[in-house]
Parts: structure tokens; sequence; C-alpha cells
């Protein structure tokens, strides 16, 4: 190997690709954007699907848990309505002018010659929005969202399974009764599945790999759910939770602030410097090999 190609092997970046959650991540949940996301939410269930009023907020928090957002959750015990329409109620009437533009974290995006893609289980629509508001609209190579993972129309599947993670045929119809498993949490209570991908699960972080063409070995994931944290930690992401400094099991980095990325992450510019420096090494190499 010349001695060029070794320099150059060595200023290689440990990380290749930034992989970005979108709600409370790129923006702080300070915002109270979220706080109005549930709102939509809960009004959603009472208003479009008759879920009784005293237990919606329940039910929401609960699906939320388990099945990673409540729609997924919802569509897994059998109510049946329209994707776009749930996500046009729920995102279409946020106050996005909660955020602002965000200058310092736009300049720190451009500052690194990285991949850099945003992973949301939210719908297209709503992160476009967002990423206006924020000013990043041109950060990013790619958006994976909810359309990116699932198909425009989905109907329930009725495939269920257990708590051992085998599988069955449900042989019953309708509105499945979550709150006899919220009651009894500890009972061999079969949850059903849902026709949704989305994180936390493994599946929906095996398609954006396949998709992007990612290397998890080779990459940084910031998100604020421990969940969704963990999920990546276990398929080889680095994992950087955002939101709080304090660390937990399958927890890489933490950081109070995405803004605090050039601070824990030094190693990120320094490769890029290497890079440069290398590249002008072999430029004046090559240069004087020619007058030589």
């Amino acid at each position: 190997m010349e001695n060029g190609d070794h320099q150059f092997q060595e200023s290689k970046a440990k990380y290749d690709c930034l992989l970005f959650d979108l709600d409370d991540t790129l923006y702080p949940f300070s915002s109270g954007l979220s706080g109005h996301v549930t709102k939509n939410i809960q009004e959603y269930m009472l208003e479009k699907l008759g879920i009784q009023k005293d237990k919606v907020p329940e039910l929401c928090v609960s699906l939320y848990k388990i099945y990673g957002t409540t729609m997924a959750g919802l569509k897994a015990i059998g109510y049946d309505f329209d994707y776009d329409d749930f996500h046009g109620f729920v995102h279409g009437r946020l106050p996005y002018n909660l955020l602002k533009p965000d200058p310092v974290l736009r300049g720190i995006l451009l500052s690194l010659p990285f991949r850099k893609i945003v992973f949301t289980n939210s719908d297209e629509a709503h992160a476009n929005r967002v990423l206006h508001r924020l000013g990043l609209e041109d950060c990013f190579e790619r958006i994976i969202s909810f359309e990116t993972l699932n198909s425009s129309k989905s109907s329930n599947i009725n495939s269920s399974h257990n708590k051992d993670g085998s599988e069955y045929e449900q042989s019953s119809s309708g509105i499945f009764d979550f709150y006899e498993y919220i009651c009894r949490p500890n009972a061999d209570i079969v949850l059903p599945k849902t026709p949704v991908v989305c994180k936390p699960f493994a599946d929906a972080f095996e398609k954006v790999f396949n998709m992007t063409d990612i290397d998890p070995q080779r990459t940084l994931f910031f998100d604020d759910s421990i969940r969704n944290i963990k999920t990546g930690k276990s398929l080889g992401l680095h994992t950087v939770l955002v939101g709080t400094s304090l660390r937990t099991t399958g927890v890489d980095h933490a950081l109070e602030s995405i803004h605090n990325m050039k601070e824990a992450f030094p190693e990120l510019w320094e490769a890029v410097d290497k890079s440069k420096s290398v590249k002008y090494s072999r430029k004046v190499a090559i240069e004087t090999s020619v007058i030589a």
C-alpha cells in the first residue's frame, strides 16, 4: 500500500451516516408542539372513533407505549380509519409557529459532509413543515416517513402474537378489549399485531437500512425515545439519546440538546479536517512528481 493510501485509510471517519429522528429531537420538547399532537390524537379518538371520553387518555398513552405510536395501536386493536385522515386531523391543525428557524443547528449539519437522513414515524407533510420552520429543509439527503414505510391504504391484519412471540390467527372480529390487558398486564393475553411499520420495532429499522444502504456499524442514530434507541443499539447503530444528559442501558451517548453535537463528537470535525489534509498532501505529491 502506498503511503498516501495508508494516510487516507487512517483519515477515514468512524461514521459515514447520521440518522435523525424528527420530533423532540431536531427541536426541543420544550417547544410545546408535542402537547398539541397528543391533544389532537385524543380528540380524534373521541370525535372520529367514538371512544369513551374517560378511557381516551389512558388508551392513548398505553397504545403508544406498546405499539410505538397511538395510531399503530388503534389499528392493531381493530379501529378502521384512513391514515391520511388521521394525519390531517392530528398534524394539519398544529401551531407550527411554535417552531423557529435554527441557524445554529443548520450550521452544524451543513459543516458535516456525511450522509444525513431523517427517520420519523410521522407523515411526510408534517416532516416537511417542521424542517421548513426550522430552516433545515435542504440539510438532509432523504426523509424516511410514515409513507415511506407503509402503503397508503392498509387493512387490519388478523394474525396476533403471544408473549413468547409465537403467532396464531384471531378467530374473533371487532375491537380487541385492550382494557382487559391493561387491567391484567401479567395475564397470558394475546395482543393483536399492528399492520403499521414504525419505530421502535426492528422491521422498521431494517427496512430503512435496506432502502438507504446504511451500514448501522458506521451510523450515529439520534432519537429522544429510549425504546427507539434500544432497538437501534440492538441492531448495531451507535446511539445518541437526545433531551437528557443521563445515559442508561443501550445508550452510547446522551445529549441535553442536539446543539451539543459538536462538543460530544469532535471526532466528526477532526475526520473532516484530516480528510482535507490528506487530499491536499496527495495533490501536492502528485504535482511535485509531475514537475520532477
